[in-house]
């Protein structure tokens, strides 16, 4: 994030000063951004610290809501599965069709390729939290750190899935 932050700061500063901005900035920003969100996405996938909406969840008892997280978390997978699926797709096409970028011509399959990396990562790290859920090790609830994870109290405790 901190190299594409810089890039679009280098790059709007000299279109401003020197009429002049970075060769395919904006091409290469977009692409490393896409590619840092999927990374991102691999880490909040097995964290479990995204934006959650659990307001029928929270009034379920603790067997049903495992259910519910369990379920939620199996529509997850698929979703990245599906994505995965298409973003190599994606990656392909840029590769066969040598699509490169504006001004440098730098080919954009290999940028994309990091976007794919990510996604694959995210199956591997979503499955594991659905695995987590699944065996009531894990849940949706509010917060789940590090430190539960490893084993100062029971995560069904912590769940409230006891």
């Amino acid at each position: 994030m901190a190299l594409i932050t810089i890039l679009v700061v280098i790059s709007a500063v000299s279109r401003y000063l020197f009429a002049f901005p970075v060769p395919d900035a904006f091409d290469l920003s977009r692409l490393l951004l896409g590619a840092a969100i999927m990374w991102g996405f691999a880490s909040v996938g097995f964290r479990g610290s995204h934006i959650k909406v659990d307001i029928v969840a929270e009034i379920l008892p603790a067997k049903m809501r495992r259910w519910v997280d369990t379920f939620a978390w199996t529509i997850l997978f698929i979703f990245t599965c599906l994505l995965t699926w298409k973003m190599l797709g994606r990656v392909l096409s840029a590769s066969r069709s040598g699509e490169a970028t504006m001004d440098l011509r730098i080919p954009a399959w290999w940028i994309m390729a990091l976007t794919l990396a990510g996604v694959a990562v995210s199956i591997v790290t979503v499955l594991a939290r659905l695995i987590l859920v699944a065996t009531g090790r894990g849940s949706l609830d509010h917060f789940d750190s590090a430190d539960l994870a490893a084993g100062d109290e029971s995560m069904e405790e912590k769940a409230g899935y006891e």
